[in-house]
């Protein structure tokens, strides 16, 4: 089982089917605010839904093709983050991420994506680490930015969400340039 410490209140775990229902009851809860930039809102319907995406997150993990964990915050589960994609050919790891609307604006997630980026470096060996945001998220777009990733584009109408397609800015850091 994956488990990663980030601090005293802070840690990253790969979630199992017992964390369905807290899962569950976290997207339900913030449906409508997560439905403006995540365009799965509408597959996850049921406690059971949530239990899917943790039997395919774990079965990911196995093959060594994902990593996606549970934010856990004092003791909860508030939100998921993690490696949507390890191409390990290319030694390039896609941080992908979403917190519960009541957890925003404490700085979980940049905490978060900067322990992220440490395992992709540090633990995994990868060289680049990618963080694709859409062009209008303000919030999420400063996450990258305050951790030294570098802007290198947009890519256009690459996702879409319910009744429009929205580009995404990428952003990425190298082994090279990450802090030590």
């Amino acid at each position: 089982m994956f488990t990663y410490k980030i601090d005293e209140e802070l840690s990253l775990k790969l979630l199992e089917e017992k964390d369905a229902e807290r899962l569950f009851e976290l997207t339900d809860g913030s449906r409508a605010y997560l439905k403006e930039w995540l365009p799965w809102l509408d597959y996850t319907k049921t406690i059971e839904n949530s239990r899917d995406y943790i039997r395919m997150s774990r079965k990911n993990f196995a093959e060594n093709a994902t990593l996606n964990t549970g934010i856990i915050y004092k003791g909860e589960v508030v939100g998921i983050a993690g490696f949507n994609e390890l191409a390990w050919t290319n030694k390039t790891a896609k941080i992908g991420y979403w917190l519960g609307q009541d957890y925003q604006g404490h700085g979980i997630m940049t905490r978060v994506a900067e322990a992220l980026t440490e395992i992709s470096f540090g633990h995994l060996g990868m060289n680049r680490t990618e963080i694709r945001v859409a062009t209008d998220n303000r919030k999420s777009r400063g996450i990258p930015e305050r951790l030294g990733y570098t802007e290198e584009g947009t890519l256009r109408q690459v996702e879409w969400l319910y009744d429009h397609f929205v580009d995404h800015i990428v952003y990425a850091i190298l082994a090279s340039e990450w802090k030590k």
